[in-house]
């Protein structure tokens, strides 16, 4: 099955990279399409699923994810879907008559980093001198309500271990820290749902 992802940002698709292969099993291809940001995405997003719309095969899914950023969730993921079935795909909420689906919504809450400090271990093993025992923390037990940002948090934690003190290359820590990164352990409920969600799509 070909498998086309839509992200708002180069770091999602560097991570999810590392990160689909093992959600998905290798025999899936996977493509990226990478926009300007969340508002980029959203503003082409109709014009492009019209377009996929015209030659979308049986064996073909789309996968479209966005970051939170402290806004509604609720409201991000319905504008997704209404956008979906605008063009006349069918989504996971709402499936056709065999209930099945071939676009995928999902929001990372409430930023993709939220992934990565839902796995402690992989962090920990692409920067050493982050301590393992972060997860034990208050601030950090609950990945997707971590406060003040979760890009900031990621970028601070780095900078306290002695990484890029002059500044987080958000490719290359995404890239990093998802090539360790173990689906089976991640403690981030929007990072569950994404992959239950992408499991249920190639299905």
């Amino acid at each position: 099955m070909h498998l086309e992802f839509l992200v708002e940002e180069p770091s999602a698709e560097a991570a999810l990279q590392h990160i689909v292969p093992r959600i998905t099993g290798h025999q899936h291809e996977a493509h990226f399409r990478v926009y300007q940001g969340k508002q980029d995405l959203l503003k082409r997003l109709p014009d492009r699923l019209r377009a996929y719309r015209q030659w979308i095969l049986q064996n073909r899914r789309i996968v479209v994810l966005v970051d939170e950023d402290r806004q509604d969730c609720t409201q991000i993921k319905s504008d997704l879907e209404h956008i979906a079935r605008q063009a006349g795909f069918s989504t996971q909420s709402a499936p056709n008559a065999a209930s099945q689906f071939q676009v995928l919504n999902r929001v990372a809450v409430e930023e993709l980093e939220a992934w990565f400090f839902g796995d402690i271990e992989a962090l920990a093993t692409a920067y050493p001198r982050v301590p393992r025992t972060l997860s034990t923390r208050r601030r950090f037990r609950n990945p997707d309500a971590i406060s003040g940002g979760t890009w900031e948090q990621l970028e601070r934690v780095l900078n306290k271990a002695g990484y890029y003190r002059a500044g987080m290359p958000k490719i290359e820590v995404a890239s990093r820290i998802a090539r360790h990164m173990d689906p089976a352990r991640n403690r981030s409920t929007s990072f569950n749902t994404f992959v239950r969600g992408l499991r249920a799509l190639i299905a």
